[in-house]
């Protein structure tokens, strides 16, 4: 790219990151809305602002789960990176994700950046050494990273616990602390040794890093997520970090005593957005070391934000080479499957490179996922769903009002917008208009994508409506004064169709463009009408002429949306029907137990449970919790047959159901 952006004196500069995906697997809906389109949808809208902004990401290479992938697929680390570095881009392509550089981390600029901060906090007496004991599997010949073991959590039993984190309690771990810890590549019990590392001094930098957070969460806009688990990390107290491992696969540590090691991937993780960058432009210091210039969003689902928001932090403070520090942290929670988690293994879910064999288009996809984005709490991507806010919202509101305005365009008025005299009733349907455009704004300004994206949906509704109670197709035939009227009511919709492929951008790129192209919207409107603080400007004039008018939208059959449902649930739904149809099992089931299925529904009932209780707690609607608690005993049930026992008869109740 000839055209560099860089900041600019006179601009509001926005730097926009989103969390870099891992490249030893295909990403699945929950990763690309919690991460690259959410971060996406806000890039564009910036960019309608008239901010200058740069977006970068790229895969994440380094670590154990790229050699973890190495060995299953019989490829070198170098060879997994360069197939999974191709998938994922193909993938971001096809969601129209519009990167102004999509890199990696596995490159030359990394190892400069990364080491040149490495000796800047060892100059600055920010890094420890001490003895560590790890787990070791003799079997493999290996020392154990985290994510090459697995165990009972210390903290609250979770049976799979990885060396690094809980996925249930979310509490840090170190591996050695796992009850019954297994090798993840031989499943052989591993021995405990000792190993010399270096650590970032987390706990003297805590006070630099107090100081930050107050100034960046209280003037920016971090969600309230991000604000949570960051108080309950320094609640706890900072303790020393380690940043390196015993493995090859990672950027070298340049210090002469530990060169056989690599950096820790959660150090040099987040190095790798100033890398991307440095990739783009030589004068990437231009956004990463100008803090009164640059504003930098931060992009992740929640479990990356302790690194984003203290470790990451931590080390660009002790490196004190005048860094970007991040100013808004936008996390989501998580989007589970249905009433189930994602599951590459288990064919459960939908993973990027399978949306686009479903010929449903990527704008359908973007508009729901960004619909039910899980910006408070944890969402549900359901088919059910999709299929009806695809055939509600976007078919019989949204499309069915700009496919009406154009079409009286064409029909009445032979092509060209009609005069438009304005009575009281267009002028409060254009104040509501602009309500809900400045409310679009100032939600989108915070990022609450989400939300915003419903004023787009009601304005489309105000419109039907304004339709509907004037009937400009019955006023067409009559006098003159009627038919002005029709006019008046076709131009005001036709500007406000206008006014709605602007504010559908960010979200819904192709179809944004396609009603431009329909209505021959001039250029210019894309960068007019979110200006300033969002006014209604009449776009298209009494005589512009409007293009080919066709409809934007397809419904979503059921049988079609019941197909696809059963395509994409995997065992589990066939699990869930046998269990569901079985007799039941008389006391020889004992010898049918399949015990990796009992592995899996453990786990699973232990989630669900949790779910539960969290809705309790929140006193979520009885209605959701009824289903979740249903959910929750079907899974039991599950897990005593897959055990091979009996399950106890439901006990009798004297209330229907």
């Amino acid at each position: 790219m000839s055209n560099k952006f860089l900041p600019q004196e006179d601009k509001k500069n926005i730097l926009v990151t989103s969390a870099l995906p891992y490249v030893n697997n295909v990403p699945h809906l929950g990763n690309i809305i919690g991460c690259v389109l959410s971060a996406d949808v806000f890039s564009r809208y910036s960019r309608l602002r008239g901010w200058n902004v740069l977006f970068v990401c790229g895969t994440d290479e380094y670590g154990t789960a790229t050699e973890n992938k190495a060995i299953e697929e019989g490829l070198t680390p170098q060879e997994i990176c360069d197939k999974y570095h191709a998938i994922h881009s193909a993938i971001y392509k096809w969601f129209q994700i519009d990167f102004d550089f999509f890199g990696r981390t596995t490159t030359e600029k990394q190892t400069v950046i990364a080491q040149d901060i490495f000796w800047r906090l060892h100059k600055n007496n920010f890094l420890l050494e001490d003895t560590v004991e790890q787990l070791r599997c003799e079997n493999c010949q290996r020392f154990l990273a985290d994510r090459f073991v697995e165990g009972i959590c210390p903290h609250c039993a979770y049976p799979e616990a990885r060396g690094d984190q809980c996925d249930k309690c979310g509490r840090l771990i170190n591996a050695v602390e796992l009850k019954e810890p297994q090798c993840k590549i031989c499943r052989k019990t591993p021995i405990i040794c000792s190993s010399k590392h270096l650590f970032l001094d987390l706990p003297k930098l805590e006070i630099q890093l107090e100081q930050w957070l107050d100034k960046s969460t209280s003037t920016g806009d971090w969600t309230a997520n991000a604000k949570q688990i960051t108080r309950s990390w320094l609640r706890d107290g900072l303790k020393p970090r380690c940043i390196t491992r015993d493995l090859k696969w990672g950027t070298p540590v340049p210090h002469p005593d530990f060169k056989e090691k690599v950096f820790y991937v959660w150090f040099d993780a987040p190095i790798g957005y100033l890398s991307i960058t440095a990739n783009y432009t030589d004068k990437w210091e231009k956004w990463w070391k100008n803090p009164p210039q640059v504003e930098l969003y931060n992009f992740m689902a929640k479990d990356n934000v302790p690194f984003h928001s203290v470790v990451f932090p931590c080390s660009l403070l002790g490196a004190q080479d005048n860094y970007t520090l991040v100013n808004h942290l936008v996390a989501t929670e998580y989007l589970n499957y249905e009433d189930t988690k994602f599951s590459k293994s288990r064919g459960v879910g939908v993973f990027g490179d399978m949306a686009k064999e479903t010929d449903i288009p990527c704008d359908v996809w973007r508009f729901y996922l960004l619909y039910v984005r899980p910006e408070g709490q944890d969402s549900s991507f359901s088919w059910a769903d999709l299929a009806t806010k695809n055939n509600s919202e976007l078919l019989n509101n949204l499309g069915n009002f700009i496919n009406r305005a154009g079409m009286f365009v064409t029909k009445f008025f032979e092509g060209c917008v009609p005069a438009m005299v304005l009575q009281q009733e267009d002028k409060k349907l254009l104040a509501l208009v602009a309500w809900e455009l400045q409310q679009y704004i100032q939600l989108m300004d915070k990022v609450k994508i989400r939300d915003s994206l419903k004023h787009i949906l009601n304005i489309s509704r105000h419109g039907n409506q304004y339709i509907q109670v004037n009937e400009p197709w019955k006023n067409i035939k009559a006098g003159d004064a009627e038919r002005q009227r029709a006019g008046t009511v076709t131009g005001v919709s036709v500007n406000i169709a206008c006014l709605l492929s602007v504010m559908l951008y960010p979200y819904m790129p192709t179809t944004s463009q396609t009603i431009r192209d329909q209505l021959n919207c001039p250029q210019s409107v894309i960068g007019t009408m979110l200006r300033g603080n969002g006014n209604f400007v009449c776009a298209l004039g009494a005589g512009h002429r409007v293009g080919a008018v066709s409809p934007l939208f397809q419904k979503l059959e059921g049988d079609q949306i019941e197909a696809l449902k059963k395509r994409f649930s995997g065992q589990q739904k066939v699990a869930s029907s046998e269990a569901a149809t079985a007799p039941a099992p008389a006391a020889e089931a004992t010898a049918a137990a399949d015990p990796e299925r009992a592995k899996q529904l453990s786990q699973a009932v232990v989630e669900q449970g949790e779910k539960v209780r969290n809705l309790k707690a929140q006193k979520a609607e009885k209605a959701l919790i009824t289903a979740e608690v249903t959910l929750l005993l079907d899974l039991k049930k599950q897990l005593v047959l897959a055990e091979g026992k009996t399950p106890e008869p439901a006990p009798q109740k004297g209330k229907k159901k």
